[in-house]
C-alpha cells in the first residue's frame, strides 16, 4: 500500500514520451521542491525501479496509458497524463484510470511539479481544460441514468464543511492547496477527506469525486 503522507525527499520521475518529444528539457529547476531527478526509460518504456511517479506524454492516452500500465506491470503506480487531447471522453477515461491529466498549453512546470507530488499521495490533478471535460462528463451521465436528485441526496450526508472540501477537490485541489482556501491545516483537510470517503462509500480521491459529480452510481450509504 502506497504512503499517504507527503514525500520527505525530492522525488525520481520517470518520463515516458511514446509519440514524441519532451518540451521541458529545463524541469525541474535546480530550486524544484519536490522533483529531484528525471529518468528517461527506452521503448517498451518499462518504468525503473525506485521511481516515484511516472509522466507519460502522448497524443492518444486511450492506448498509450494501458501500452504503459501493461510494460511496468504494475496498475497502482502513479501516472500524469500531458495530451494535446482536452475531450471530455478522453480525461474522463484518465481520470477513471487514476492518472492525472494536464491538457497542453494548459499548465506550467510548477503545476506539473505540484502534479506529481500530489499522485504520491493519492491525488487526481487536473489541468482547468480537463477538470471543466470532467465536470462536462458528469453533467452528461447526471442527464441520463443518475438523476439530479439522487445526487443531491448523496451530497446531503456531508457536513457544509465536508461539502466545501469536496467541491474543491473536485476542482483539481490537493488537500494543502484545499487548506490554504479555506483556512484549515492540512491535518484537518485529510481527516475531513477520510470522513467524506467514509460516507461516500469511496475508495479514494478519484472515487469520491466521480459520486460527488455523479459519474458514478453511488452505493447505498447507511447512516447510524
Amino acid at each position: 500500500m502506497r504512503s499517504t503522507e507527503p514525500p520527505l525527499r525530492r522525488l525520481t520521475v520517470a518520463v515516458v514520451c511514446p509519440d514524441g518529444d519532451w518540451p521541458h528539457d529545463d524541469w525541474p529547476a535546480p530550486d524544484d521542491a519536490y522533483v529531484g531527478r528525471i529518468v528517461r526509460p527506452d521503448p517498451p518504456f518499462r518504468v525503473p525501479e525506485g521511481t516515484d511517479v511516472v509522466v507519460l506524454r502522448c497524443e492518444n492516452p486511450s492506448v498509450s496509458l494501458p501500452e504503459l500500465r501493461a510494460a511496468s506491470g504494475d496498475t497502482d503506480l502513479p501516472v500524469i497524463v500531458v495530451s494535446p487531447r482536452g475531450d471530455t471522453d478522453t480525461v474522463v477515461g484518465v481520470f477513471q484510470d487514476g492518472a492525472g491529466c494536464l491538457v497542453e498549453d494548459d499548465y506550467c512546470t510548477h503545476m506539473l511539479s505540484s502534479a506529481v507530488m500530489a499522485a504520491t499521495v493519492g491525488h487526481t490533478y487536473l489541468s482547468p481544460t480537463a477538470c471543466a471535460a470532467l465536470r462536462e462528463g458528469a453533467w452528461r451521465m447526471t442527464a441520463g441514468p443518475h438523476p439530479q436528485g439522487a445526487i443531491e441526496r448523496l451530497r446531503a450526508l456531508l457536513s457544509p464543511r465536508e461539502r466545501e472540501v469536496m467541491e474543491l477537490l473536485s476542482t483539481g485541489l490537493g488537500a494543502q492547496e484545499i487548506g490554504l482556501r479555506l483556512r484549515l491545516s492540512e491535518k484537518t483537510v485529510r481527516n475531513n477527506l477520510s470522513n467524506i470517503y467514509a460516507k461516500l462509500d469511496a475508495r479514494g480521491s478519484t472515487d469520491a469525486v466521480l459520486r460527488w459529480l455523479g459519474a458514478t452510481p453511488a452505493a447505498p450509504v447507511l447512516r447510524t
